[in-house]
């Protein structure tokens, strides 16, 4: 991976504190990729807390041991290295800036330190998300705001899954690339350049337990899925869901799909189950370079104006005809409401 980030320098692509700084995020995993792999072996397992009680994270979501420990070392390796002027996680009420002790950058560090959690007990693949933004001009201290920046502003952003092997899927806007830990020398190698989703498909990945929340054009959309090749979209398709996001993302760059988290009446007065900055933007970005779409079901994801550091949005991400058809399905039912008011 170093080659490969000393070439994309040389190229005039990126700066070396760019380079720099995503070389500190990939050792980072490296070592959340050996707790993981641990597992009950670490004494990380289950949930964080003491007494008994589970302790909650801003998303008020109880959290795990592992949470805390990824968020913790990922903080921790990105505080002195002199590329950022702030960071922002997913566990953290708010974002931190740089210590006036250490040496800033001109970077800002948005990550998910360990998506999927609720799976680490039962031995499915997370991972880490994570994106990169650049510090507005003038701020050498950057509060919440100044992370609120569109999708579209995004210089880089990526994410290692915790699987059979751990492999880091990484873009800094020109093209997505995936790089497979050689464990035995510590190093991420190359093992696809160019990752191509496939513009068609046949897989869909939903939550179907939710199908009674959902709004009218998903329930005709996923509906219309589930007719098969009898119905109005002419062919059989599969369901896959992991629920973990980073797993369910990973196998669409891989061969294709579509991921779906719409909104429901659950999550309506959120805005949404999954985090703008945090999962869909640094997912959208790498979907959109390996030729994929993203969407809200109503707007371009990368497009949508962050309005806070935890702001959540429905999803529609992988293969573009197929989230074409999804967002379709959205247009023609909102334009029929506006047309029955």
């Amino acid at each position: 991976m170093t080659r490969h980030l000393l070439e994309e320098q040389r190229a005039g692509r990126i700066n070396a504190d760019l380079r720099l700084l995503i070389e500190v995020v990939a050792r980072a995993c490296k070592s959340i990729s050996i707790a993981v792999g641990k597992g009950a072996l670490g004494g990380v397992l289950g949930d964080a807390g003491s007494d008994g009680e589970a302790s909650i994270n801003v998303q008020g979501e109880a959290q795990k041991k592992l949470d805390v420990l990824s968020n913790e070392i990922l903080m921790e390796a990105n505080a002195w290295g002199g590329h950022l002027a702030g960071l922002a996680s997913e566990e953290m009420d708010h974002s931190v800036p740089i210590s006036d002790a250490q040496p800033r950058g001109n970077y800002l560090l948005l990550f998910d330190p360990l998506d999927g959690s609720s799976n680490i007990d039962v031995n499915i693949s997370v991972g880490t998300i994570f994106s990169v933004l650049r510090c507005p001009d003038g701020v050498t201290t950057p509060g919440d705001e100044h992370f609120l920046q569109p999708g579209t502003a995004q210089v880089a952003a990526g994410y290692c899954t915790y699987g059979p092997s751990t492999m880091l899927v990484l873009t800094i806007g020109h093209g997505t690339h995936a790089f497979t830990l050689d464990r035995e020398i510590g190093s991420f190698v190359l093992t696809q350049r160019g990752m191509t989703i496939p513009e068609e498909t046949r897989e869909f990945a939903v939550n179907m337990s939710n199908q009674r929340f959902w709004e009218a054009p998903m329930q005709a959309y996923v509906g219309d899925l589930l007719q098969g090749r009898e119905g109005p979209r002419g062919k059989d398709f599969n369901m896959r869901w992991v629920a973990s996001m980073v797993a369910d993302v990973h196998r669409i760059l891989t061969r294709g799909g579509i991921f779906s988290y719409p909104l429901d009446s659950k999550c309506a007065a959120k805005g949404g189950k999954l985090r703008l900055m945090y999962e869909a933007n640094p997912m959208s970005l790498l979907v959109e370079q390996a030729g994929g779409a993203a969407s809200t079901g109503r707007q371009r994801m990368l497009e949508v104006r962050p309005t806070g550091l935890h702001q959540r949005v429905p999803v529609f991400l992988g293969s573009r005809a197929e989230v074409e058809a999804a967002v379709r399905y959205h247009h023609e039912h909102d334009s029929q409401e506006q047309g029955d008011g």
